[in-house]
């Protein structure tokens, strides 16, 4: 199972922020949300508890959606309808030889390369290899902070557009950062 769940190697990030507490992560989320204009993948990684369905939750509301949103940990695919629609997947409990053409996968990134929605992905190691060519992908590691509630946000992406984004977000750059 621990393969199964690999987390990147931090190092592997050039942007950082800290968020304190879900309100800030929920608000880091909502910013991310209100500059996307369709087409995005972003992918979450992250132990349990890391904030990555909090961080979701506040995209929703920066693409207009009202409604509640929540984990889809047991139904794998939730598609919340905004401004843009959003699909939030979650893959933790996904059996590794479950074909993604089941729960409509395929669909969903048809509709994603339209530009007609954006893809959030937690646990998103089995949908890799279907994302070949597509972009903007994004990729968000959520590691616990110094305090108990505190949250490090680390971004990567394809070069000048992550660049753009970690700047919009308040993420700084690795060689920035004060220890």
């Amino acid at each position: 199972m621990a393969a199964r769940h690999a987390i990147p190697e931090a190092s592997g990030f050039p942007w950082w922020v800290t968020t304190e507490g879900a309100e800030q992560t929920a608000a880091l989320g909502r910013r991310l949300g209100e500059g996307l204009c369709g087409g995005e993948v972003i992918l979450l990684y992250g132990p349990l508890g890391a904030g990555k369905t909090c961080l979701v939750q506040g995209l929703c509301r920066g693409l207009d959606i009202t409604g509640e949103v929540v984990s889809p940990t047991f139904t794998l695919v939730n598609t919340y309808p905004g401004r843009l629609t959003v699909h939030h997947l979650d893959f933790y409990r996904l059996e590794p030889d479950t074909p993604l053409e089941d729960i409509g996968v395929m669909e969903i990134l048809d509709e994603v390369a339209d530009g007609r929605a954006v893809l959030a992905v937690e646990w998103p190691d089995p949908l890799l290899a279907e994302l070949a060519g597509m972009e903007p992908v994004f990729t968000l590691l959520g590691l616990m902070g110094a305090g108990p509630r505190d949250r490090r946000w680390g971004l990567r992406g394809p070069d000048g557009v992550a660049d753009d984004l970690a700047g919009r977000l308040g993420f700084a750059h690795r060689e920035d950062e004060s220890c």
